[in-house]
């Protein structure tokens, strides 16, 4: 049993332990998530938006495919989801969605510098 005048010291250690390990906590969740967080944005304006969306639109593939789609009356859309972050080979990669009246048709990623493309 511990003497009275040792029960504040004990207790002032423990509230010390007791915040040590809450932002240990945090600190340990806020790390393992960085991989789910959304790849870094260049500083350029709405460029680096324009150059992804650009580089999937003029693949043939896509040109040829949509110029169809649309001679059918369809009407084709780029959705650039921001959100749904793809990492690989130590990238990050913004996910581009090839759409045809609201059906998505391909799935391509890009590098926010627009460098590289990789495919579903």
């Amino acid at each position: 049993m511990l003497p009275p005048e040792a029960v504040p010291v004990v207790e002032h250690q423990l509230e010390n332990t007791s915040i040590f390990l809450k932002l240990f906590c945090i600190g340990v969740c806020l790390f393992s998530a960085r991989p789910a967080l959304a790849c870094e944005y260049p500083d350029e304006g709405n460029m680096p938006l324009r150059r992804a969306v650009t580089k999937v639109r003029m693949q043939p593939e896509i040109e040829a495919w949509s110029a169809a789609v649309q001679k059918a009356g369809a009407a084709v859309q780029y959705a650039l989801l921001l959100e749904q972050t793809r990492h690989s080979g130590g990238r990050c990669y913004w996910t581009i969605e090839v759409r045809a009246d609201g059906k998505t048709w391909r799935t391509f990623y890009v590098s926010p510098d627009g460098k590289k493309l990789l495919r579903k």
